[in-house]
């Protein structure tokens, strides 16, 4: 055959070398068309004749096929070999880089090599390459379903190959180009919410504010007309970023922050002092060790850890690590789920994450161990919390806060801090009371400075009084703090100094105020959206009180979260202090009450945003757990539960040290569909286990059996069998001894999936099928229809001939429920069943179907399992660019959660492939990879089976 590349991305046309080829009339080009969309995959004689003529095929049809057929072999002087009759069909054979839209593929894959290595002027130009090979609509002129599905797969990556190229050009300075490209596409296709997020980027860093934020109220209001919906989440961000004019958005900090990690919290305007400190602190930071910054509460020993580290964080490329060790609060965080947030910093996922401390410590300081970074553990309980937060020394910096100075932290430099001189004490006062006042009334400013004894938190919160009180002179203030002069004199020494000036604060406040403050100590250290207020105190909303207690510098506004929540944290001190005007002044039945309502009100939302996700199976019988609505809706259920998700660990912890144990094991189990969908495999079973010490100590059988259904499934995801069957026998025999058919048919099928695993089909088939008789008898439908396919497919592994319709009924239940993900799945098992029976393109359809939806309900995982499939089909047809493109994004996100058998399978797959097509180094590159992965999983004889493979490849 001579050389002949063909075209789809565009009119249906071919070309011999650069000269094209005419290849007859219309329908001739129609025919080559259908064979080019189901490329070396047999095309039966009624496929081509529906989309050459329609519904209304002529009487001649077969006969003018077979012409135009023959029509198509002479023009492009194709052998028998390359056009084949096969039985009642033909199969097209097309080779790598025939085809254009295969060659537009290629491209897009070198753009994202290239630009993950950083090159975003190569990447740029495969981008750039790859758009010039359309020449309209892909398969312009056939419009059956084949087509449109495989027209609207391009089209996207077209859309977002655009997409891709504007963002190059904004990341390499390029705007103006940005901005006439992406206001064209933005105009061509008014709901893509990316191109508006990249032309509000390319606007505002045009110096064009105004219509960076015309575009997302235009968008507003085209959303809200049209669709009744809302902006999503990164439109949302980018505009409020524009608001607040962020850093962040401007070039050189957004290249910047592709690289070195930024956690540093924002410098202090009003820094005041320290001169003396701040310079020995810089110079020790110089010689890349550990420095302790001890002194008494309130000293300012995070303002100068802060400002110090800013001063030198240019001497460290490599960026700023920030950890809060609520050393001040009654539980100290714990180092390892501290060194599981520092590396989730760098870069290592929950799903690879060691499972204990001393792994978790040796992984973080091989991750530094190479790095020059700055490390900040603020508030520190001890030098037993520190240690295995500390890097290996060398190219980093550690500062540690601490209320006492660590003698016991070896070779740590150690510096002191004392209250404030009274010229740097009255200084502080002026900066945030105001200059002018100060210097209107100096003798009560020197009397203000002295009875705070110059501590700067109680500079702090007197200065604030004043500013929020613009009336007062600082005559009235000094009066009110000498009122005071029993617990003020206390102010000189330790926690009782600051305690006397929070008591004052709190007799300024309305009783409500004073009530939500005191109360809000009881529920720990995380930061807490506004809505918080209101079922704290039994009321609809506190928006009011919320806003006196930030006036009043007890609560502090920390940030605007992903669900567009601000939220407010207490200090620890003040933390404390509330804590104990708590119990001090309210019954313990009042105390619980508040708590219950807060927790009954994270269980209500979490509840809401687990029902705006697609139906998960892991879902229990409802306990009887009180819930409150409060004055808050979710509106993008992923990005509350990121939001929330280490408040809802906590108020799981929080519900089973006040004995509540329903509350905790309901919150673990609302959670499940967001742990399972992000695959936090170690939140979820740390919530549960939270959860079940609470339900076991309670008797309450219940929630043991819900929590044992959960972490069942969580060992299934891990490959840990032996656990899952053990804790699921339990959870059965618990469910059937409370009646709750329901609970024990997930539980049975989940009990089944062990045994299919396991190889056990005969066990599996006989639980499904008992599992089955309690989820009908429950009228859960989604549990029958992902049963009665399990049940399907296991007979059908045992040579039942009724497997098709099992599959299919479950199938069918799917559709009419509207469960989306449910179809996806099912389509994904009934794909196996068309490819071994024979119908590789009714398993091809299956799974391209199924991937769409995994697609457009960002299921990654799921969607790499299906990735996964295709890519092995695409491998068996010879189709090499599919084959890989697949295989390559399943093991990527495969990677990402952990899951090395199922990259192993991907990388041996793909390798065997390339040694059959003859590309050798890419062969011994994957099939390497597949080796050290099977023996990393425990699976020896895999491995030598592919180290075979890779001598035969040499």
């Amino acid at each position: 055959m001579r050389d002949v590349r063909f075209g789809v991305l565009g009119p249906i046309t071919a070309w011999h070398g650069a000269a094209p080829v005419e290849v007859g009339p219309g329908k001739c080009l129609r025919v080559l068309g259908v064979l080019l969309l189901h490329a070396n995959r047999r095309v039966d004689r009624e496929q081509i004749i529906q989309a050459a003529w329609g519904a209304q095929p002529p009487r001649s049809a077969v006969n003018l096929v077979q012409k135009y057929v023959g029509d198509v072999r002479r023009s492009l002087e194709l052998d028998d070999g390359a056009l084949q009759t096969v039985g009642t069909g033909y199969l097209l054979r097309v080779a790598p880089g025939q085809l254009d839209s295969d060659r537009f593929a290629a491209r897009l894959a070198q753009a994202r090599e290239t630009r993950g290595d950083g090159d975003l002027a190569a990447a740029r130009q495969h981008l750039a390459e790859a758009m010039t090979l359309w020449r309209g609509p892909a398969f312009s002129g056939i419009d059956n379903p084949a087509a449109v599905t495989e027209r609207a797969r391009l089209e996207e990556y077209r859309l977002g190959a655009l997409e891709d190229l504007a963002e190059l050009d904004l990341l390499r300075g390029e705007h103006a180009p940005a901005v006439a490209e992406l206001s064209r596409l933005a105009d061509e296709h008014p709901y893509r919410e990316r191109a508006r997020e990249l032309l509000m980027l390319a606007l505002y860093r045009s110096g064009r504010q105004g219509d960076a934020l015309a575009v997302f109220h235009d968008m507003q209001r085209l959303l809200a007309e049209e669709l009744g919906a809302d902006p999503g989440p990164g439109l949302r961000r980018v505009h409020a970023q524009i608001l607040r004019a962020d850093p962040a958005l401007d070039l050189v900090t957004a290249t910047r922050e592709q690289r070195p990690v930024a956690q540093l919290p924002a410098d202090i305007p009003d820094f005041t002092g320290r001169a003396g400190p701040l310079v020995e602190l810089l110079d020790l930071l110089q010689r890349r060790g550990v420095v302790v910054v001890a002194g008494a509460p309130g000293t300012g020993k995070s303002a100068l850890a802060v400002r110090a580290l800013h001063e030198a964080r240019d001497a460290f490329p490599d960026g700023q690590l920030y950890l809060d060790l609520a050393g001040t609060s009654a539980v100290p965080r714990d180092p390892a789920m501290m060194l599981a947030e520092l590396l989730r910093a760098l870069g290592v996922t929950d799903a690879v994450m060691p499972p204990g401390l001393h792994e978790r410590a040796a992984l973080y300081r091989s991750r530094l161990a190479d790095r020059r970074m700055l490390v900040l553990l603020d508030d520190a309980a001890g030098a037993q919390q520190v240690r295995p937060l500390l890097p290996p020394s060398g190219g980093c910096a550690v500062v540690v806060t601490s209320r006492h100075r660590l003698a016991d932290l070896a070779g740590a430099e150690h510096l002191e801090l004392d209250v404030l001189s009274h010229e740097d004490a009255r200084d502080l006062l002026a900066r945030i009371a105001g200059a002018e006042r100060v210097e209107r009334e100096p003798e009560q400013a020197d009397a203000i400075v002295r009875l705070c004894g110059r501590l700067p938190l109680a500079l702090r919160i007197t200065g604030a009084k004043l500013a929020n009180r613009r009336a007062w002179t600082l005559q009235v203030l000094r009066e009110r703090l000498e009122d005071e002069s029993k617990r003020l004199r206390e102010l000189r020494v330790g926690d009782l100094d600051v305690r006397a000036n929070f008591d004052l604060s709190l007799r300024l406040l309305p009783e409500e105020a004073v009530r939500a403050f005191r109360l809000l100590g009881l529920l720990g250290a995380e930061t807490l959206p506004a809505w918080v207020i209101g079922p704290l105190l039994g009321a609809p909303a506190g928006d009011e009180v919320l806003d006196a207690l930030v006036d009043a510098c007890l609560v502090r506004l920390v940030t605007t979260d992903r669900a567009g929540q601000p939220r407010y944290r207490l200090h620890d001190l003040l933390r404390a202090y509330a804590a104990e005007g708590a119990q001090e002044h309210y019954p313990a039945e009042d105390r619980r009450a508040a708590v219950e309502r807060v927790l009954a009100a994270w269980l209500a939302l979490a509840e809401q945003a687990r029902d705006l996700c697609y139906p998960s199976l892991f879902r229990p019988t409802p306990g009887h757990s009180p819930r409150w609505v409060p004055d808050y809706t979710v509106v993008d259920p992923i990005a509350w539960f990121d939001a929330e998700r280490g408040t809802l660990l906590r108020a799981i912890g929080l519900a089973a040290e006040w004995g509540m144990a329903g509350l905790a094991w309901e919150l673990a189990v609302a959670a499940v569909p967001y742990y399972d969908h992000r695959s936090l495999y170690q939140d979820w079973n740390r919530s549960h286990q939270v959860a079940l010490e609470a339900v076991t100590a309670a008797g309450d059988t219940h929630g043991e059996a819900a929590l044992l259904q959960g972490l069942g499934q969580v060992h299934i995801y891990l490959d840990e069998m032996a656990e899952a069957r053990e804790d699921l026998h339990r959870c059965v025999q618990l469910y059937r001894a409370i009646g709750d058919r329901r609970g024990e048919g997930l539980a049975l099928a989940s009990l089944g999936t062990v045994h299919r695993v396991r190889g056990e089909l005969d066990e599996a088939l006989a639980t499904d099928k008992e599992a089955l008789e309690h989820v009908v008898a429950a009228g859960h439908r989604q549990a029958e229809a992902q049963l009665r396919t399990a049940i399907g497919i296991i007979g059908f592994d045992q040579g039942a001939g009724d497997a098709g319709p099992w599959i299919e009924e479950g199938l069918r239940i799917a559709r009419s429920l509207g469960d989306r993900h449910r179809q996806a799945v099912i389509l994904r098992t009934l794909s196996r069943y068309h490819l071994d029976t024979g119908e590789t393109a009714a398993a091809l359809h299956d799974l391209t179907e199924a991937l769409t939806i995994f697609n457009e309900i960002s299921d990654e995982r799921c969607g790499a399992y299906t990735d996964q499939r295709l890519g092995a089909i695409y491998a068996e047809l010879g189709d090499g660019p599919r084959a890989d493109s697949a295989l390559q994004r399943a093991a990527h996100v495969f990677r990402a959660n952990g899951d090395r058998s199922n990259e192993a399978a991907c990388w041996q797959r793909l390798g065997e492939l390339e040694h059959e097509l003859g590309e050798t180094a890419a062969a011994r590159h994957h099939l390497g990879l597949a080796v050290e992965l099977w023996r990393a999983v425990g699976l020896p004889e895999r491995a030598e089976k592919v180290e075979a493979m890779l001598v035969a490849v040499g």
